[in-house]
């Protein structure tokens, strides 16, 4: 049984693989959801990778989920940033991304290259990136949701750590951003600074609309955000494509992005119910957002509000299922 292998021949690596744990998510634990009594054996463990961002978490939680009570799979969640994940596919150590926003470089060097990990189709998710404004600032100056007015105002965006120029917030450093490039080609009088994570960046949004703060910062969809705080985007050159294809040189809006899963090579292949799922998954914005509220919004454990999600949805996980 393959899953017995993996283990035996993941023993030289857990000191590597604690390591990569720790540098992807600050000393973050690896989590674990073992079958239930009772469940059908599953041919294989699932080992999923969390990116560090509610919308990926809640994808990774309810597929996990629905392994573990559906399919009786062994799940192992492992907090790493981006590419430390995909590293993990050489080793055995990861199994699934199972929310990819483009990475064409990645792509080639594991995909192409390596041939270590491989696409497993859409999750169904639309990505969008951008600039946006907390919703008082768009109704009181809508001139800022065009960035050839920017300049205008970009005292109005400083900061202490914008440096006498106007700040552009930024979230984690390992997010897809263009951003550095965007403002230098723009010529725009603004300077990037990173908040350090989604809910940083989340909550610097909620005090600038609460405190009427100029403020204009990096943010996605899907997004739970937006059914509380319907945050404007701001209107970049239009992507046309190519025009992001040297990552020095961008000077356009990010392109839309049909969000997909990545997987390794070699646990596909074998063929596995939980392969089968990680294959067959895929849903809405609106699936994700609910359960990402859930999670940030409703303070639910992850495990919990997937499990609230799929006894909700049990006709849409059926479409998930292998097939007998």
């Amino acid at each position: 049984m393959r899953r017995m292998n993996r283990r035996a021949g993941r023993m030289a690596g857990l000191a590597a693989v604690a390591c990569l744990v720790l540098a992807g998510c600050g000393g973050g634990n690896i989590e674990s959801a073992d079958a239930p009594a009772g469940a059908s054996e599953c041919d294989d463990e699932l080992n999923m990778a969390i990116n560090p961002w509610v919308g990926y978490e809640a994808s990774a939680h309810v597929v996990g989920y629905v392994a573990r009570t559906e399919l009786g799979c062994e799940v192992e969640y492992k907090p790493l940033k981006e590419e430390l994940a995909w590293q993990g596919f050489g080793s055995g150590e990861v199994d699934v991304v199972i929310e990819n926003w483009g990475h064409a470089d990645l792509k080639k060097k594991y995909i192409q290259d390596q041939k270590t990990g491989m696409v497993v189709g859409p999750t169904g998710n639309t990505g969008i990136i951008g600039w946006y404004v907390p919703p008082w600032l768009a109704k009181a100056h809508p001139e800022v949701l065009n960035w050839k007015n920017l300049n205008k105002f970009s005292q109005e965006f400083a900061t202490s750590e914008s440096g006498g120029q106007g700040q552009l917030l930024d979230g984690d450093p390992s997010f897809v951003t263009n951003d550095e490039a965007l403002v230098k080609n723009l010529n725009l009088d603004f300077k990037v600074v990173y908040a350090g994570s989604e809910p940083a960046l989340i909550q610097a949004f909620r005090q600038a609309e609460a405190n009427k703060d100029w403020m204009i910062g990096y943010f996605y969809e899907p997004q739970w955000l937006f059914e509380e705080l319907p945050l404007k985007q701001v209107q970049l050159p239009p992507y046309k494509a190519g025009c992001d294809a040297n990552a020095e040189q961008v000077d356009c809006e990010y392109p839309t992005y049909n969000l997909d899963k990545i997987a390794s090579r070699e646990y596909i292949e074998a063929g596995s119910p939980g392969a089968k799922l990680v294959e067959n998954f895929k849903w809405t914005n609106a699936d994700q957002n609910v359960v990402a509220g859930y999670i940030a919004q409703d303070g639910m454990s992850p495990e919990a509000a997937a499990e609230k999600w799929v006894k909700a949805n049990m006709d849409k996980v059926q479409k998930w299922l292998p097939a007998e």
